[in-house]
């Protein structure tokens, strides 16, 4: 064994001498560090004091156990925490400083110096001479200064010296930022904060760590990072890392190329490193022991903007990736050099200040996206800078808002989509909810300006003309309302209505240029309205409700329109797809409930194909007032029932009730009856047909309030009273007509002491008339909702009137949500028979 050891330390040796030969002077390299590949096989014949592995090819290194580090000889160990330290101080003087790194306790620290008879204007340009501190359990403090490169050998099979070039050490803290610009940055970016120019056109500040804000201004705590392409974080050198790397890491990404791990040996790439990078969407490990560079590359391409999971493992020159739950990949570097030096800072995001990334690495730009997650050998990284985390520098970096959609768990399949305050759930048809958990009925729908819903695109149908007629309601002035294109880029025909500061805007291009058509007035808020558009070859016209149409031609000589693409409804999904001519750059918000194309009726929900956050309206038509045996058809505030083909006879085919004014009335006094007819806001839409002057119409009673709508000589009368019982509001509509055996709407509503009326969706009557109150005597048996009259006894103690109608009511919605099924209840009444049509 001793004859072993002896030709070992031989072979380190001729090593030496040769690197002499080689024209390097003693005085101008340091003692050397030898990772040492013996030829030959793991047996009773190898040198090593501990343990053993055979390599490819032939060859065996030695290695130590847990504790221990391996000597410069290559096979001897000694350990860690032994009180005899392995190096005098003559020997940290002329040597390396990589073993100690790997001690146990050691600590680093770094200042840039002159070389002693260096001037001020000669300083050089690299930071190749440092004053570094050691300090280890066994040995003092030592100040020692390195000049310029240091080789590290590595001993081949044949006993020559691989020469690696390496920089001498240098500690985070003294990390500065480099920024290259073209031309001057005219920006102030405050104390740490690097001016740069975006797309060489635009200034930008890359901010220190801690700071965000066009100047750096705002103080910004980081817990899951944000980069930007161009920033980075940097903590400091890997340790224990050179033949062992696990490494768990999740990130966001926003673009398919970019760096998101870096470090190594020197800041010009050309020593060892190991980098994990996105190339062409694809997760790349790249890693060069020493002696060749190995590649392990995903199968999968990552998920732009979601959360994707990355697992790597490296075991001296071997490595295995995984994506997401993708396929394990496997690798392998070249040589037989099987460690990594890590004396540079780890950089996260991007490349930080290292240089010579064209010759080894295929993207030399950081990543675009967030990174919420880094573990490297059961070691999580604080983000935040010291001392609250662990980052020691940083550049350029943003909190990531996608993170808060960790905490927006959403169901059944809905997606999670962040703002600059908050993440919100798209919620897919059928849902709704802030975590898309409730299954919803839908029957009319409403849109959240996060909403749309998905067709098939007109195609060739509107090649040459296109009829289309849709009735919306909105809530908010802004949003588009419908678009379909011709190319995904928003390139090409199209057209598009958005609603801008209430004006519904039409757009078009027949591929020759975009024209537009603009309502004169705003639309009203909260209210239905219905909107045309009828266009011939160049030729549109756009009319919404009575206001006056408005024509437009569109530029150049083409006259048809072909829209391959999706038709969009209430909005979309991505305002890329929409052409730039429509400025519009939020989607409606409120209720759509018809849309039709060329005259023919669009099912809106049954023929969508695909949607998000899409809910229901308040509208009679949610309480499903036709049964399980007709549609509800929405008719602005009102609805008609379609019977389902085989049910003629039955339920959805009987006509409404028809009243005949003496004693004949239908009453609902069930709890959800009296708890609306209690309330201090009281909204009502009836539908019906009389042919008398006179007639009280609807009347309800509860825990001491009471209202009624009738006619009263011709007029439309509102009455009920006051939170007190001590007053009477009254209000009178007398300028339509409605006894003329026609069908008519009237929508009343009591909301405190205000009233008003609205008869066939004209203008609302407020006026109204304050009379002192005479003091009603309602029993618990007299509560509930009248329609077309009440029992004579109480009809004039009541309500003063005289009579019920004499005529039909079709339907009845009281606070948007409780329909009185007045059909299905006919049986509930008293003398009331079927109205004819």
């Amino acid at each position: 064994m001793s004859a072993i050891r002896a030709w070992g330390a031989l072979v380190g040796l001729l090593a030496a001498c040769c690197l002499v030969e080689g024209g390097v002077a003693d005085n101008e390299v340091d003692r050397t560090q030898f990772e040492a590949a013996f030829q030959g096989r793991c047996d009773e014949t190898s040198p090593c004091d501990q343990l053993c592995y055979e390599l490819h090819d032939g060859m065996y290194e030695c290695d130590c156990k847990e504790g221990y580090i391996l000597r410069e000889d290559g096979y001897s160990c000694y350990e860690i925490n032994s009180t005899v330290s392995p190096f005098s101080v003559e020997d940290l003087m002329t040597s390396g400083v990589e073993d100690v790194l790997y001690q146990k306790d050691a600590v680093m620290d770094a200042v840039e110096i002159l070389p002693a008879n260096a001037t001020d204007a000669a300083k050089p340009d690299d930071a190749a001479t440092a004053v570094v501190n050691v300090t280890t359990p066994s040995v003092g403090k030592i100040n020692f200064t390195t000049q310029g490169p240091r080789l590290e050998q590595k001993l081949t099979s044949d006993g020559h010296a691989a020469a690696k070039s390496t920089t001498p050490i240098r500690a985070v803290p003294n990390i500065t930022a480099s920024v290259s610009t073209v031309k001057p940055c005219p920006l102030d970016c405050g104390p740490g904060g690097g001016c740069s120019l975006e797309d060489l056109e635009t200034p930008m500040c890359l901010c220190p760590l801690g700071r965000s804000g066009e100047r750096c201004q705002i103080e910004r705590e980081i817990e899951s990072p944000r980069f930007t392409g161009s920033s980075w974080l940097a903590f400091p050198a890997l340790r224990g890392a050179y033949k062992h790397v696990q490494l768990s890491l999740e990130l966001r990404p926003e673009a398919y190329d970019g760096i998101f791990f870096l470090t190594g040996e020197r800041d010009d790439m050309a020593g060892d490193f190991m980098a994990l990078l996105l190339h062409q969407g694809f997760v790349e490990f790249r890693f060069d022991c020493g002696s060749g560079v190995g590649v392990v590359r995903s199968e999968e391409t990552v998920l732009l903007n979601q959360w994707n999971h990355v697992t790597l493992y490296r075991h001296r020159w071997d490595a295995w990736l995984q994506l997401n739950n993708g396929k394990h990949v496997q690798g392998r570097s070249k040589g037989l050099f099987s460690r990594i030096t890590f004396r540079e800072p780890l950089f996260i995001g991007g490349p930080g200040n290292t240089t010579g990334l064209e010759e080894k690495l295929p993207v030399s730009n950081g990543m675009k996206g967030c990174i919420r997650h880094l573990e490297v050998n059961d070691h999580a990284y604080k983000f935040a800078p010291v001392p609250k985390g662990e980052a020691a520098k940083g550049y350029g970096i943003e909190e990531c808002t996608a993170d808060r959609c960790s905490h927006v768990p959403c169901q059944h399949g809905g997606k999670c989509l962040t703002s600059d305050k908050s993440a919100i759930c798209l919620c897919p048809l059928g849902f709704s909810g802030d975590l898309c958990e409730i299954r919803v009925d839908l029957q009319v729908p409403s849109f959240n300006g996060s909403s749309h819903l998905r067709y098939r695109g007109l195609a060739e149908t509107a090649l040459t003309w296109l009829d289309l007629d849709v009735t919306f309601k909105p809530t908010s002035p802004d949003g588009l309302l419908i678009y379909n294109g011709h190319r995904i880029d928003g390139s090409g025909d199209f057209i598009g209505v958005h609603l801008d500061a209430g004006h519904v805007v039409f757009t078009y291009n027949l591929g020759t240029g975009a024209a537009s058509a603009t309502t004169r007035r705003p639309v009203a808020l909260g209210e239905w309205h219905q909107l045309r558009i009828s266009r011939t070859g160049r030729l549109a016209v756009l009319a919404v409700d009575r206001q006056p149409p408005v024509e437009v031609l569109s530029p150049g000589a083409f006259t048809q329109l072909s829209l391959p693409q999706n038709l969009y409804l209430g909005g979309v999904p991505n305002f890329g797809i929409v052409a730039p001519h429509i400025p519009a750059k939020t989607s409606f918000v409120g209720c759509i409930q018809r849309v039709r194309v060329n005259a023919q009726p669009v099912a809106i929900l049954a023929e969508a194909l695909g949607g998000a956050n899409v809910d229901n309206c308040p509208h009679p038509c949610v309480a499903r007032p036709c049964g399980e045996d007709g549609d509800c058809v929405p008719e602005m505030e009102y609805f008609s029932c379609k019977c389902k083909p085989g049910y003629r006879d039955r339920l959805c085919s009987r006509g409404p009730p028809y009243f005949h004014g003496e004693d004949s009335y239908i009453r609902a006094g069930d709890a959800a009856a009296v708890e609306a007819a209690s309330s201090d806001r009281f909204v009502v839409n009836v539908r019906f047909k009389i042919a008398d002057k006179s007639g009280l119409l609807l009347s309800a009673f509860g825990n001491g309030s009471y209202l009624s709508l009738g006619l009263e000589d011709g007029a439309l009368v509102l009455r009920f009273n006051t939170r007190g019982g001590d007053e009477e509001i009254k209000v009178v509509h007398n300028s339509s007509t409605v006894y003329d055996r026609l069908w008519h709407r009237v929508k009343a509503v009591k909301s405190g002491s205000i009233g008003l009326l609205i008869v066939d969706n004209g203008a609302a009557v407020t006026r109204q008339s304050v009379d002192v109150s005479t003091r009603k005597v309602i029993d618990p048996s007299d509560e509930g909702l009248y329609v077309g009259g009440m029992p004579g006894a109480s009809l004039r103690r009541l309500t003063g009137y005289s009579t019920g109608i004499v005529g039909c009511v079709a339907d009845l919605v009281v606070n948007t949500d409780l329909h009185l099924q007045l059909v299905a209840r006919s049986e509930l009444g008293h003398n009331v028979s079927e109205c004819e049509a």
